[in-house]
């Protein structure tokens, strides 16, 4: 395997909540730590959820990604080594919320969205950084756009799910122009799939229409050893990793790792 040369950074977002995005992020973090890359996921959701996918209480930190984006700590103070070798976290607290207040007084709109990407910059020594943010277009969401490279959008396969894409890639365009020209869409991630149902299949079709060469080929299923990971802090790849889900994590990442260049050998494990 040919480690990288030059850090990728990549933000995970959907203004929709509850359509894997989280999830998304810590198992593909976690693959690539599996497979020798080392992947530092960034945490800028007051929710916290990323946090406590990697076995962090977020309760008992005296320090987070808030104090990076007010300026009071560098982001390598702050940076937690995880339970896994190669795998790390620029951890999140409720008091995140307030990150939005303090940022949106400044008057630059340019400065209060490039913070984030300021924060980042001296970060040294990872192969990917991988972004999970807030359910929502606001100003976190937009300065994880600003900071990244490519952008990458869990969809849930379900009713209403094409609704606020086109709002996102709006918000994407926007970027591009006036904050980070070399933004791309990187790829959606179709989740939460239902073999069972019609409208699962419908979903996939749609958004494999509306985004042509633009979606990854795993389909991630509804997966109940999921779902039960972050209750253990673990990623479901490491917690479940015979599972449908974690093998179609494990194939996300392996899409992923191709696209930018990289070959992993691997042979999916036999399922559950």
């Amino acid at each position: 395997m040919n480690k990288l040369h030059i850090s990728r950074v990549y933000a995970f977002a959907n203004q929709k909540g509850g359509v894997g995005k989280t999830t998304t992020v810590v198992n593909v973090a976690a693959a690539m730590a599996d497979w020798g890359y080392s992947a530092l996921v960034i945490d800028i959701d007051p929710q916290c959820n990323a946090t406590t996918s990697l076995g962090i209480d977020p309760r008992i930190l005296s320090t987070s990604i808030y104090d990076v984006l007010i300026g009071t700590h560098t982001a390598d103070e702050v940076i937690r080594k995880t339970r896994w070798q190669r795998l790390d976290i620029l951890p999140s607290t409720p008091a995140l919320a307030g990150a939005t207040v303090e940022l949106n007084r400044m008057t630059d709109p340019r400065e209060r969205a490039e913070q984030l990407k300021q924060a980042l910059a001296p970060i040294k020594g990872y192969d990917y950084l991988l972004i999970d943010s807030p359910p929502s277009l606001g100003v976190l969401t937009v300065s994880a756009l600003a900071a990244a490279q490519g952008i990458i959008v869990p969809v849930q396969c379900e009713y209403l799910a094409l609704e606020g894409l086109s709002q996102l890639t709006h918000t994407i365009t926007l970027v591009q122009r006036g904050l980070n020209a070399g933004l791309t869409l990187r790829g959606l991630v179709l989740t939460m799939y239902d073999s069972r149902t019609a409208l699962s299949r419908q979903v996939s079709d749609e958004v494999r229409q509306y985004f042509p060469q633009k979606v990854f080929n795993i389909i991630v299923p509804r997966s109940v050893r999921l779902s039960e990971a972050p209750s253990y802090g673990e990623p479901g790849i490491f917690y479940a990793p015979r599972s449908t889900g974690a093998i179609a994590y494990r194939t996300l990442t392996w899409e992923l790792l191709r696209g930018d260049g990289h070959e992993v050998n691997w042979t999916p494990p036999t399922e559950e």
